[in-house]
């Protein structure tokens, strides 16, 4: 008995913490089949990865104790900004939703994904790592569910039409009057840093509203612009990084822990692998979606043939200006002194900025 009670106390000092579990082949885990709901079902991070770890990982790693009735946002009809809701209530087990558009009861997740401040993949990385405890906080406090990893998608870029794709003169201060669409907002906070007009609407909705004139230019990620077809409606693509969509799985905390150590950690384990290798993935991805809305070589079709407007020493400049002057005060009006202190000390002493604590 003593022992059992020592393992016992092993496991759940471990439980969080990604630690192999503690059972002897599949004893231990819990049957259970999980309602999960994934994101976009014609982007790569469900197609590669998150249907993969629901309806294949975790059912062969459980011994098929764990099964999932897994789908995206797009075959159940939902929008990125409801997902959350639905797990807070419980009427899903699993989802996978980014911190954009779960910002609204919390402003806190914004703090991972202010647009235009972080331009490099292992900054971003390191980011996340000192971010991490706060967004896994406010997601329990706020939307009671636990999560078990975090992953981007291919970084959040810029793309216009501006009618003549042959001309290569474009700076991102030419972008200033133009309405933009956006998905957050800090998105839309640096939009009108940069003195254009923010454009709120759902991914669907961009081409058309691109064809029509609604929009000028859009934000999306690199390789959902060119699987969303947006090179057919847009000439350009400024490659300025406003953000790398930061994206968790969270699972419903009354699901959570109704799990015994062992369950969690079998989650937490294949969690974990699963976020190293979507991070490496994306890399790849991001370089890959420039590529194909450019000129390529694309391994998936068609060159969108846009032309690509890489920022010179006066877009760099102007895209510090905007993230310190603009993105990041009025994120921390919003979110307030506290959340603003903890921003500081993690995300702003990595990248060296400072968020205003004091409400102006």
């Amino acid at each position: 008995m003593k022992l059992r009670n020592t393992l016992a106390a092993l496991c759940a000092a471990t439980c969080l913490t990604g630690a192999p579990a503690l059972a002897d082949g599949h004893g231990n885990i819990q049957e259970m089949n999980l309602e999960v709901v994934g994101t976009w079902g014609f982007l790569e991070n469900w197609k590669v990865f998150e249907e993969r770890f629901w309806t294949e990982v975790i059912p062969e790693a459980s011994g098929g104790k764990i099964t999932a009735n897994a789908k995206p946002y797009t075959e159940l009809g939902l929008k990125g900004y409801e997902v959350m809701a639905g797990v807070r209530k419980g009427a899903y087990d699993v989802v996978h939703a980014l911190t954009s558009y779960s910002s609204q009861a919390s402003p806190a997740l914004e703090g991972i994904d202010l647009s235009g401040i972080i331009q490099d993949w292992d900054t971003y990385r390191q980011a996340v790592e000192v971010y991490r405890p706060i967004i896994e906080r406010e997601v329990r406090e706020k939307y009671n569910a636990q999560i078990v990893n975090i992953y981007p998608f291919p970084t959040q870029q810029i793309w216009c039409n501006l009618g003549d794709r042959s001309s290569t003169d474009v700076s991102l201060a030419d972008l200033a009057g133009k309405k933009i669409r956006t998905y957050s907002r800090t998105q839309g906070d640096f939009v009108e840093g940069l003195g254009a007009s923010s454009v709120t609407m759902a991914l669907a909705e961009v081409v058309p509203a691109l064809e029509k004139g609604v929009a000028d230019c859009g934000v999306t990620g690199t390789m959902p612009a060119y699987n969303g077809k947006w090179w057919q409606v847009v000439t350009h693509n400024v490659r300025v990084r406003l953000g790398f969509a930061a994206t968790f799985t969270a699972i419903n905390l009354d699901t959570w822990e109704g799990m015994n150590a062992d369950t969690q950690n079998l989650i937490l384990s294949e969690a974990k692998k699963f976020e190293d290798e979507i991070w490496e993935f994306e890399q790849t991805l991001d370089q890959a979606g420039m590529d194909c809305n450019a000129q390529g070589p694309c391994e998936r079709g068609e060159p969108g043939n846009m032309t690509p407007i890489e920022p010179n020493e006066a877009d760099q400049a102007l895209l510090r200006q905007i993230a310190a002057e603009t993105v990041v005060p009025r994120w921390a009006e919003r979110c307030g002194s506290e959340c603003a202190a903890e921003w500081n000390a993690t995300i702003g002493k990595l990248i060296g900025i400072t968020a205003p604590t004091d409400g102006s």
